[in-house]
């Protein structure tokens, strides 16, 4: 890298703008043209849950770059050696893989980092568009979506933006890396909210209705014990992501290479506070030393325990859920449940092979999507069952 490039690079960033604005218009038309007969609130549903979609891809595409170490392939932001494209800084790029070929910097790695940022881009682009669309149609009919929760959303990929920027400047430390993909759950989460909300208004009867067979019944609806279980493994969910996030952007998958035990014994040489020293520089302790072997352990291992205790609550969710109305969500659960399993245990004993790792994170953010559904449908079983009552007292 040129000891004289800039990190933020802001001249490029308009060219960066229209690329991903331009990538947009491809989700954007397909929608207009497939929803032509529907009303607005129909063409809202579709791009909500076409962008929940793209975003979920994103979050993929982003485990690829990282994982594909191509995280620093264009080392400043927004543009690429102060061009909108690789194309542009053939040159540099050239130049910094002729003196370190083996570095960060090569073209296939600039070219999958840009290829991110583009797609970043245009999801926020789609995102402008539900907001703006959503406060639009407020006035014209009922919305199931209060616009308040779109407006949240783009808030989100502005955030996301800036730890998108951090990742590159700070160079790739553990903590901004984990928070970046953290970010993106979270934005898989808002959309998630929003394409159920509009998923329950297309199927609930009208609130002027009265119920034609009595109200529902206490087994057809969600319990509150059930609530509390899936928000218990909610909560247990976006910790473990934390915690592999937090293994990845430590390298420390492969710091324990068997199952179900690590360097042959249940609880192996592990150093907690060098490990979960949360500040520092990839591969540093916050002194400046190289971080030792036990450390990397200590990140793994407890990853590895947490993911029993996910999994478990995944497990009793699908259980409890299984016959009622949030089934297909169960079936969900138990699958990805094993799913994870699968790709994790896969990581460890074929030395942490790229589809694996990438699928891993699907997993995650699969998992993200479905409980999200699930927390939102069974909310709205609650208040339709309050409603019915209300109507029949």
């Amino acid at each position: 890298m040129n000891a004289t490039q800039p990190l933020y690079d802001l001249s490029p960033a308009l060219h960066v703008m229209l690329l991903g604005a331009i990538v947009a218009l491809g989700p954007l038309a397909w929608v207009w043209l497939r929803n032509a007969g529907a009303d607005a609130r129909g063409r809202l549903a579709a791009l909500t849950l076409l962008v929940l979609f793209l975003t979920f891809d994103l979050v993929l595409f982003g485990a690829f770059t990282r994982l594909t170490d191509s995280g620093l392939g264009c080392p400043d932001w927004p543009g690429c050696y102060g061009a909108a494209s690789p194309s542009g800084a053939a040159a540099q790029i050239s130049a910094a893989q002729a003196s370190l070929p083996s570095g960060p910097v090569t073209h296939a790695k600039a070219w999958i980092e840009m290829i991110h940022r583009y797609l970043a881009t245009a999801v926020g682009v789609l995102i402008i568009a539900i907001a703006a669309a959503t406060w639009w149609g407020r006035g014209r009919e009922r919305m199931p979506v209060n616009p308040w929760w779109p407006t949240l959303t783009l808030a989100w990929v502005c955030v996301q933006g800036a730890f998108g920027a951090l990742t590159v400047t700070m160079k790739l430390q553990p903590a901004i890396v984990t928070l970046h993909l953290l970010g993106g759950m979270v934005l898989l989460a808002l959309l998630s909210a929003q394409a159920v909300a509009y998923r329950v208004a297309s199927h609930e009867p009208p609130r002027t209705s009265s119920p034609s067979k009595g109200v529902p019944s206490a087994r057809a609806t969600i319990e509150p014990h059930l609530r509390t279980l899936l928000v218990a493994a909610y909560a247990f969910l976006w910790l473990q992501i934390a915690l592999g996030g937090w293994v990845s952007t430590n390298y420390a998958v492969l710091a324990c290479t068997d199952f179900p035990r690590c360097h042959g014994t249940w609880w192996p040489d592990m150093n907690f506070q060098q490990g979960f020293e949360l500040w520092r520089a990839l591969g540093k302790t916050s002194a400046g030393e190289p971080i030792e072997f036990a450390a990397l352990t200590a990140i793994h291992y407890v990853h590895r325990l947490a993911a029993l205790a996910v999994i478990l609550a995944l497990a009793a969710c699908a259980w409890r859920l299984w016959t009622g109305p949030l089934a297909r969500q169960a079936r969900w659960l138990a699958a990805l449940a094993a799913w994870q399993f699968a790709s994790g245990l896969s990581n460890v004993v074929l030395g942490w092979p790229l589809a694996a790792a990438v699928a891993h994170t699907g997993g995650a953010a699969a998992l993200v999507v479905v409980l999200t559904w699930a927390l939102c449908a069974s909310r709205s079983e609650a208040r339709t069952v309050l409603h019915a009552r209300e109507v029949s007292a």
